[in-house]
């Protein structure tokens, strides 16, 4: 396992002087979009639920061989942090892919983003942060199901779950914080990882049954968390070894457009007018908060 770190590290380090460090942003970003749309191709099968099971269970184990975190020693409270962790972590992907069973990939990703949002402006007493609060608010309501303003085309339980990811998105946020500054490396996400996995074991098998021990679903599922979990993840810590948080975030801000096109092209969604000017006022709202942040 040694050999193997030190080979990917290895690679990682030839691979970062020959690219700039926006494209590996770049790259996390479609590779989680992409994961997702992988994802939605298992959904006849397994369903949201026995699909996002193999994702964070394989997730799981990937990152136990890694890390191998040790639990022994830790505080009652530390381990409590873990738990809410891998609980939000597990909660977030579950509602998140319910939604895009239900409604197109860019807009699931554009209303998810009301959670980092909400954490980057919520405590703010500048107002060009109102600003970009104003921003995100027109493009959801936008793709809210309602006959007025908004979206009347849009399953409303899609909408609903979109919306809730984004709310344990911005618990995860937290949580990530705190969980790191208790643990070192990634010990502490490989442990929410596997509360994740056992938290989700029941509605995955119940939806999934066994078929998720087809060698086709399988193989799908590693797919799926390696592409939304192994991979992004080195690839932002390669990328922030080089860029300012600032940028980073602006890059990031581009997952809502960038889902849209991953979806378009992957699964055949297109967007109408309504909801391209959701993606594009969402985009330009979390692009101008990472912008203008002071932190």
């Amino acid at each position: 396992m040694s050999l193997f770190r030190w080979q990917v590290g290895s690679f990682a380090r030839r691979a970062s002087g020959a690219l700039p460090p926006q494209a590996f942003v770049l790259g996390s970003v479609f590779s989680v979009q992409l994961g997702a749309a992988v994802a939605k191709r298992l959904f006849g099968v397994l369903g949201p639920e026995g699909t996002v099971l193999l994702r964070v269970g394989f997730a799981a184990v990937v990152l136990l061989v890694l890390w191998r975190p040790r639990i022994k020693g830790r505080s009652r409270s530390e381990m409590l942090t873990a738990i809410l962790f891998g609980l939000a972590l597990a909660l977030m992907n579950l509602s998140f892919y319910s939604a895009i069973a239900r409604i197109p990939l860019g807009v699931a990703v554009t209303l998810e983003f009301s959670g980092p949002l909400a954490v980057a402006v919520v405590g703010s007493r500048r107002l060009v942060d109102l600003l970009w609060a104003a921003l995100a608010a027109a493009g959801i309501l936008l793709l809210a199901p309602l006959g007025v303003f908004g979206h009347p085309g849009l399953d409303v339980t899609g909408v609903g779950l979109a919306l809730l990811a984004g709310f344990f998105w911005a618990c995860y946020i937290f949580l990530n914080a705190r969980t790191g500054r208790i643990f070192p490396g990634g010990s502490g996400l490989a442990i929410a990882m596997c509360v994740g996995a056992v938290v989700l074991l029941p509605v995955g098998i119940a939806y999934g049954g066994a078929a998720l021990l087809e060698p086709h679903a399988l193989f799908m599922g590693f797919a799926v968390a390696m592409l939304s979990s192994a991979i992004p993840y080195s690839l932002e810590i390669e990328a922030l070894r080089r860029l300012p948080p600032r940028v980073f975030g602006v890059l990031m801000s581009l997952e809502p457009a960038v889902a849209a096109l991953v979806g378009f092209m992957v699964l055949g969604e297109s967007l109408g007018a309504r909801s391209a000017a959701a993606v594009l006022l969402v985009t330009v709202a979390a692009a101008g908060s990472s912008f203008s942040s002071r932190k």
